[in-house]
């Protein structure tokens, strides 16, 4: 592997994930398509996650309450990405809740405006993963809750590599199409990295079991977020890759509130 152009893989994953800006000089001669960047979606979502995870350590060390810290938490992160991923989430829930076929879903989901399910799905969303950082925060030390953070996040983008690879675009047009599908090389990258990343930060506070509970539970919502996106679109659409870094990340962070 070019050190050089994972790096460069890197800071395109991080400008594709979130709102930071990156040096150009990472750009050049770059076609825009994702196919092999998306290896290194689990460090882009390691160093995306870094400011609120710095935060979550402050905040636990000066034995700020759980609850706010976990809600604050959540706001930095959700600034940082944009909302990139509870966009995706909330036009998904809106598109397979509200359509009556494929055709309608698609339409449902490509509307810039959000519905009813897309708001309770946000609900539920922020809802589930501040209860759960709450519950798991107390257990915790402050470099073990920042490194707890850090290993969701790199489970999540890894989620977002296997739903992308598993399905073809739903739309010949749309963002995720235009992009380009993972090729076999970098989906393998980014799955073997990003469980040994995920292992390896909640190793140090975090018995073997809950770490096999994480994996089981983020392995479990993605197929079955797949296979349902399978069955009602017939392939995936930046917003159903989106979906999935939530449903990994609640997945993920349930199971360690159930498991610690």
């Amino acid at each position: 592997m070019d050190i050089r152009d994972y790096i460069d893989d890197v800071a395109r994953s991080v400008a594709f994930l979130s709102r930071i800006r990156v040096p150009q000089r990472h750009f050049a001669g770059h076609d825009g398509r994702l196919s092999r960047t998306v290896r290194a979606f689990p460090v882009a979502g390691v160093l995306i996650a870094l400011p609120a995870a710095a935060l979550l350590a402050i905040f636990k060390a000066l034995g700020v309450s759980t609850l706010f810290s976990a809600f604050i938490v959540l706001a930095v992160q959700t600034l940082l990405t944009g909302a990139l991923h509870e966009d995706g989430l909330a036009d998904t829930a809106d598109g397979l809740g509200g359509g009556r076929d494929r055709d309608s879903m698609l339409a449902i989901m490509k509307d810039s405006r959000s519905g009813s399910y897309g708001v309770v799905a946000l609900v539920l969303s922020f809802g589930i993963r501040s209860a759960a950082l709450a519950a798991i925060l107390p257990l915790l030390t402050p470099v073990t809750a920042a490194l707890m953070l850090l290993a969701v996040a790199a489970a999540s983008r890894t989620a977002m590599v296997w739903h992308w690879s598993m399905l073809p675009p739903a739309r010949a047009d749309g963002v995720a199409a235009s992009a380009g599908a993972p090729d076999g090389e970098a989906t393998r990258t980014a799955l073997l990295s990003g469980a040994a990343i995920a292992a390896l930060l909640l190793l140090p506070d975090a018995p073997l079991l809950a770490v096999a509970s994480v994996a089981l539970a983020v392995a479990a919502a993605v197929f079955a977020f797949t296979d349902v996106v399978r069955d009602k679109l017939g392939g995936h659409t930046g917003d159903t890759i989106g979906a999935s870094e939530q449903f990994a990340e609640i997945a993920a962070l349930a199971a360690l509130a159930l498991a610690l």
